[in-house]
């Protein structure tokens, strides 16, 4: 387990460390814990090395010594003996400076100290917090190896270690104990001296240590869930990549991706050790997994990356053609600067480099001297400052007869470089660096969220940034109606009987007059799919809702509730021509999604009007199954068949009053219904006989804490905005999981708990039968222990039901108290897409249904 510098400055952060540790202890495992220095401190001990002064160099040691005295007073911890060791031979290294042994080897050694102190820090909190710690020097177990190309700075400041499976460290460690925690970022050579790994040493430690103890995993833990599709501040839509073999995961860092360093892969693929990568804030994550398996599925592109600030040297000479040594004589150039090359592009009188400024100085100076020299062999071109752009998947050639959508984007770009990689693994553009924070969002939508280049991607890609850590207004569970004034009722009521689901009518209300607020939306229908409880569709009527219906039965149910005032709209899916027909005989507004029933069905709608849904090409949602557009969804018209469409409308005499589109569910951003009532309008246009617009719903209802807000005044603003625009057709809309998710919990109580190889399941009296959306498409329920809901969350838990079915869990990695048989189990947001989903299935009681008013 490694933790970087920001997870061991402060004692809540060691705590958390400390709960993670005995998480995997309670797994049976032997637990190695590799620490950075505490953050700030690396950059402290370089400038203690930057000073020539020795009274500079003894006031910059004191100020890191009471770095860590502050946080042992926050421990209530006395200075453990290793720590005053560490801080006693550092004092001596300020003092003497680097006469002694050298500047190198002395800035090694002192730089090593960050992470000598923390680790001893960490060891005595650890013990004395009641987990018995060994402290480990990690240069007796991780020894450097000399290089052909190393000059004596890469030897002592960017090692390298060749790690192999070692049983005589296991065995030694194992006489030691069970728990032990080392030092990321250094090693030593063969003369003994300390020598450093350089950048992404800590990760690069923790990946040696797997490998020489073959590991069962080395975990990661950082502050973000995984890697992700792309950069999260450039696309907050990015997904989580949940599994990678090494070579993607290395391609993914290497290109750009700040989570790991490409180094820390390469010593876990011989032992075949796998790697995970953990939020530390939010264990729950399930974070990515990268392993050995090349799992077989179709070619992908799974990330885009980006990398500026690269400098282009392009080198031309009529006299290169085929001449014997001219590469060789460019290229001595570059050692002999230092210069490490990253991308090569050739021609007959030309080659193009670029030069990374991760892996080199790239100063003006050092720059214009390599071109300097350069220019006694060739014309030399130096451009900067650029960017480049990779897509990185496996099998990249046998995807380039489908990227022409994103060579279009690079058009009317200038494009200076492009590579394919050798391996197969990428694709780069280098560009001007201006075009790329426009760029890179556009190109994931179209290769990544839209899913332009895939056919099932629930594998590979998980939750979004956006969906798991939110942004602006976020949700805070804490004031929720079942925390505050309906526990005990909840309570009382599980302990009577369970399951139940229980529905809060104030909740409901309260989402319905929030989207009410929507001033440029003409008429709202509830999609009663998703909950058809006659007291919530009663409310919902009280409120001025009309009602979505997609079935004969959900119509029947409406029309046995409401008042007739209320506007009732009816959009099947193959549906048979009865359903229609019988549709027809009520007041419902009646939508056609495809060809078949005009060529087939001509006398059920002649002199009928209806709305058209359309498909525009794309689906958005967090899960393919809540996809409702794109050629993978059976869901409405293409556009590309539109006009057959109208010409048997018009042979039977049908109108097309409204157009239709709803592209999927768990939509945070709002430019979504803008762009679809603007796609919509223009179509509408076309055919002249349009009245309204229906842009859909699916507008989101955020899961986790921390996670953004629908900005409802944002929507409203967008939609004035393009209302504005074509003022004639009216604007329709049809939320439903927004209305009553949240209204609505799942309560059940627990019924046994199961310890199995590094797992823990808590068994509940109900599962998948009552509650089917994370079997069915990998939801995420907010799952609490409603009876112990002011205790510590300690057991991290499988939360699972007793249906006879493997995917039959409700939640993965949950941390929540320790939990006692008959406990109340509540999950939340299940107001939506449970009881109207769920099934009798293994003949288990279905849950009743209970409204508070």
């Amino acid at each position: 387990m490694k933790f970087g510098g920001t997870s061991v400055a402060t004692l809540p952060r060691w705590q958390n460390i400390r709960e993670l540790m005995a998480s995997r202890r309670a797994e049976g495992a032997r637990v190695l814990v590799v620490v950075s220095a505490l953050t700030g401190i690396t950059d402290a001990l370089k400038q203690l090395c930057a000073q020539e002064d020795k009274g500079k160099r003894i006031e910059a040691y004191k100020t890191i010594v009471q770095r860590h005295y502050e946080l042992l007073d926050h421990m209530q911890l006395a200075v453990p003996d290793t720590l005053a060791a560490r801080l006693r031979e550092l004092a001596k290294l300020a003092e003497e400076g680097p006469a002694v042994m050298g500047e190198l080897a002395w800035s090694a050694l002192v730089q090593a100290h960050g992470e000598l102190m923390s680790s001893a820090l960490g060891a005595a909190f650890l013990s004395h917090s009641g987990l018995a710690t060994q402290w480990v020097d990690a240069r007796e177990c991780l020894a450097a190896v000399a290089l052909p190309n190393q000059n004596e700075r890469t030897k002592l400041l960017s090692a390298m270690v060749e790690a192999k499976p070692d049983s005589a460290l296991n065995e030694r460690l194992a006489r030691l104990g069970e728990v032990f925690i080392t030092q990321g970022f250094i090693a030593r050579e063969a003369q003994g001296g300390t020598v450093l790994l350089g950048r992404g040493g800590s990760d690069t430690s923790a990946s040696y240590f797997g490998a020489l103890l073959k590991a069962q995993r080395v975990e990661i833990w950082t502050d973000v869930a995984g890697m992700f599709t792309a950069n999260p501040r450039q696309v907050p839509g990015a997904r989580l990549l949940q599994k990678l073999d090494y070579e993607e995961a290395q391609e993914i860092a290497s290109t750009g991706a700040k989570v790991l360093h490409p180094r820390c892969l390469s010593p876990l693929r011989e032992p075949r050790v796998p790697m995970l990568i953990k939020d530390t804030n939010r264990p729950e994550l399930e974070g990515t997994v990268i392993g050995p398996e090349v799992r077989e599925h179709a070619p992908s592109v799974k990330a885009i990356s980006a990398r500026k600030g690269l400098t282009l040297v392009s080198m031309e000479s009529v006299g290169m053609w085929q001449q014997v040594g001219f590469l060789a004589d460019v290229f001595a150039q570059f050692k002999q600067h230092g210069l490490s090359v990253d991308l090569i592009s050739s021609a007959e009188t030309n080659v193009t480099v670029s030069l990374d400024p991760t892996e080199n100085l790239l100063d003006s100076n050092a720059v214009a001297a390599l071109a300097s020299d350069l220019a006694k062999v060739c014309r030399v071109k130096v451009i900067a400052p650029c960017a480049a752009i990779t897509m990185v998947g496996r099998g990249m050639r046998s995807m380039l007869h489908t990227l022409s959508g994103v060579l279009a984007e690079f058009g009317q770009l200038r494009v200076h470089l492009i590579s394919q990689s050798s391996n197969n693994l990428n694709l780069t553009f280098v560009v001007d660096e201006s075009v790329v924070d426009e760029l890179v969002p556009r190109l994931h939508e179209m290769l990544i969220a839209a899913g332009a280049l895939r056919t099932d991607d629930s594998a590979l890609f998980g939750p979004s940034w956006q969906s798991l850590y939110g942004s602006g207004e976020t949700v805070t569970a804490g004031d929720a109606w079942w925390r505050t004034e309906c526990r005990e009722r909840l309570l009382t009521l599980g302990a009577e009987a369970t399951p139940r689901y229980v529905y809060h009518l104030p909740t409901v209300r309260k989402q319905a007059r929030e989207l009410k607020t929507l001033a440029a939306v003409d008429r709202l229908h509830y999609a009663v799919k998703a909950n058809t409880h006659p007291a919530i569709l009663a409310a919902l009527a009280e409120e001025g809702f009309g009602f979505e219906c997609v079935s004969p039965g959900e119509l029947k149910a409406v029309m046995a509730v409401v008042p007739e005032s209320a506007p009732l709209l009816f959009t099947p899916n193959f549906a048979p021509r009865a359903d229609y027909a019988w549709a027809f005989t009520t007041r419902a507004t009646v939508s056609l999604d495809s060809l078949y029933p005009l060529e087939h069905w001509g006398d059920v709608f002649r002199g009928r009007e209806i709305v058209l849904r359309l498909d525009l090409g794309r689906g958005l949602g967090h899960h393919e199954k809540v996809r409702t557009g794109g050629s993978g969804s059976k869901f409405g018209l293409p556009v590309d068949q539109l006009d057959a469409f109208l010409r048997l409308a018009d042979a039977h005499g049908v109108t097309v009053r409204g157009l239709h589109a709803h592209l999927g569910s768990g939509i945070l951003d709002v430019k979504h219904w803008g762009e679809v009532y603007g796609q919509l309008a223009s179509i509408a246009e076309r055919i002249g006989s349009v009245a309204f617009l229906d842009i859909g719903g699916g507008l989101g209802v955020p899961s986790h804490p921390g996670e953004a807000q629908l900005d409802i005044a944002a929507l409203q603003e967008m939609l004035h905005k393009v209302k504005a625009a074509y003022p004639h057709y009216a604007l329709w809309m049809e939320p439903g999981r927004y209305l009553v998710a949240d209204a609505g919990v799942l309560i059940t109580r627990v019924t046994q708990q199961k310890g199995k190889g590094s797992w823990r399941y808590l068994g509940v009296d109900t599962g998948m039968n009552s509650l089917i959306r994370p079997a069915l498409y990998d939801a995420w329920h907010e799952i609490v222990n409603l009876t112990r809901l002011d205790e510590p969350a300690t057991a991290l838990y499988q939360v699972v039901g007793p249906i006879c079915e493997s995917g039959d869990v409700i939640g993965s990695d949950r941390r929540l108290p320790e939990a006692q048989e008959g406990d109340v189990v509540l999950i939340a947001q299940a107001g939506a897409y449970g009881k109207v989903m769920s099934s009798p299935y293994n003949l288990r009681d279905e849950a009743e249904e209970i409204i508070i008013e």
